[in-house]
């Protein structure tokens, strides 16, 4: 069993916090030259790279069979399916926007375990949630005047990725970590195959094919690389300090993004969207500190109950 070790767990969360916003600057970089479906081949592709050499060499378990692989499977879709929206986002958002507007998830994912798994969650989360999608709405507003419908992109990867969470809650105590990345990669490399080869013969410009240069090589590299260490460094913060000590950080991400989409593409928030970033900030912050009351209360109910029963 891991012990816990609050200041690594932090430490790698810091670094999640550093790489996934960089992975998304890069996806930006190349999203006006290379088309969709090529980005997100060679995004899993990589992953497969990566991970598969390190399951044989660590003996981690990986196969899987019954529900859990129906779920991996229904998992993998959705992965595919949010990391494609997000890339289409970057595409016509600000860098900073668009992970912004997604951080609308955690609500979302909040109220689908309300609704589609009976959890409660009180009547303050509730408005939390509701003045969080207020706070998205003041950041979709802008891009949404000058770019248009493109603008809610970052909302349907939201939308799709607290499904993804749900289903990897599902799944998360019968699979490795490790071994889920790795078979999740290989099905989206099997699944995004032929889609690219059908695709590219009927001349769909999403899923064409072309060559990339040396330097979009390297960044096409890059893509999978921080994508799949920004998914190991969560995993392995989580291993080391309590989700309740972690989540507050995860929104580093957005003055992170900030920061390099100042830098690459000299591109800042405007005062409306910095207001709702700050309004979404603020809700989440609150849901989480909700969350660990709530725990906290549920920890004491729990020791009473054993007390009174021994």
């Amino acid at each position: 069993m891991t012990h816990d070790h609050p200041t690594l767990g932090i430490l790698l969360m810091l670094g999640f916090c550093i790489v996934a916003p960089l992975g998304d600057a890069v996806a930006k970089m190349l999203g006006g030259t290379i088309p969709l479906g090529e980005l997100l081949f060679v995004r899993f592709a990589v992953q497969v790279a990566l991970l598969v050499p390190l399951i044989w060499v660590s003996g981690r378990q990986w196969r899987m069979q019954g529900q859990v692989l129906q779920l991996t499977f229904l998992r993998t879709l959705l992965h595919i399916s949010g990391i494609g929206a997000m890339f289409t986002a970057l595409k016509y958002l600000p860098l900073t926007d668009a992970i912004a507007i997604a951080f609308v998830m955690p609500f979302i994912v909040l109220l689908l375990g309300k609704y589609l798994l009976g959890e409660e969650i009180g009547l303050r989360r509730l408005g939390a949630c509701i003045v969080g999608f207020g706070g998205t709405l003041l950041v979709i507003q802008p891009s949404f005047a000058v770019v248009g419908w493109p603008a809610l992109w970052p909302l349907l990867m939201a939308v799709i990725f607290s499904f993804f969470i749900l289903v990897t809650r599902k799944i998360a105590k019968k699979t490795d970590p490790v071994g889920l990345q790795a078979v999740s990669g290989v099905m989206a490399c099997l699944l995004l195959a032929p889609v690219l080869l059908i695709g590219n013969r009927l001349d769909i410009a999403a899923l064409t094919l072309i060559m990339p240069d040396n330097q979009d090589w390297f960044l096409l590299m890059a893509i999978g690389v921080l994508g799949t260490t920004a998914h190991l460094l969560i995993t392995w913060s989580l291993r080391y300090a309590p989700a309740s000590t972690l989540a507050s950080m995860q929104y580093l991400e957005i003055p992170v993004a900030t920061l390099f989409g100042w830098m690459i593409f000299d591109q800042l928030p405007n005062t409306l969207a910095s207001i709702g970033i700050a309004v979404t900030v603020s809700a989440g912050l609150y849901v989480i500190l909700r969350e660990r009351i709530a725990a906290r209360q549920l920890d004491v109910t729990r020791k009473v109950t054993e007390k009174s029963a021994a």
